[in-house]
């Protein structure tokens, strides 16, 4: 009769000695709390704002490369030499078939090779460098084998000294011949061979080709 409601719907009193039930604790009592509220609730720390100027990773201002100044002298040199030899020593002599003369175009040549040594100049002083080579084959941090360059520039010379006295085909082979042994081919009789092909084609192409009689030296009535 204690737990059961009357008629009108009320739950019906207690006697006085029964005790009273005590409130059922929400999820936040459970948790070992009070609730939180507005004034306990702790206030959620947003993340501080990057600082671009403390963040940014400061990388040293990159310095010039020197050695890149010789390539910047060598193109002002060529430039200047090539001017000076276009106005002091070329002709100039104008026909109905080439009314501009041979002037203007060498002195083109040297007016832009100035102006390319200007414009490296300054790009090496802002620091700007070249690409190493990535070559497949190439093993960058090998030292240079001067022993081949050497050979090749000896190759060069010989042909230089010998073309006007043995002719451009003797001196031709010699350099063809020495390029290949200097890079490493050890075949000699067939690089001969192959030297010996190169220099009389290269002689009759000019002859015959070009109008250009190349030095024919010690083989001269014979070719």
């Amino acid at each position: 009769m204690t737990t059961r409601p009357d008629r009108g719907g009320d739950p019906p009193p207690r006697p006085p000695g029964a005790p009273a039930i005590p409130a059922q604790p929400g999820p936040e009592a459970a948790a070992g709390g009070p609730p939180p509220t507005a004034a306990t609730a702790p206030a959620t720390e947003e993340p501080a704002a990057a600082d671009p100027a403390v963040d940014a990773v400061t990388e040293p201002a990159p310095r010039p490369d020197r050695a890149q100044y010789g390539v910047v002298a060598v193109l002002a040199l060529v430039g200047g030499f090539v001017i000076f030899d276009a106005t002091t020593r070329v002709g100039s002599a104008i026909n109905t078939a080439d009314p501009i003369g041979p002037k203007p175009v060498p002195i083109l040549l040297g007016v832009l090779l100035l102006v390319i040594a200007v414009i490296y100049a300054v790009d090496v002083a802002r620091g700007g460098a070249g690409e190493p080579e990535a070559g497949e084959d190439v093993d960058l941090s090998l030292p240079i084998d001067w022993r081949t360059v050497l050979l090749l520039v000896g190759a060069f010379l010989v042909n230089a000294v010998l073309i006007d006295r043995l002719g451009w085909v003797i001196s031709g082979t010699i350099l063809f011949w020495g390029s290949a042994y200097a890079l490493g081919n050890r075949h000699y009789v067939r690089n001969l061979l192959i030297a010996v092909a190169l220099s009389l084609i290269t002689f009759y192409t000019f002859a015959i080709g070009l109008g250009v009689d190349l030095p024919a030296g010690v083989l001269q009535g014979i070719l």
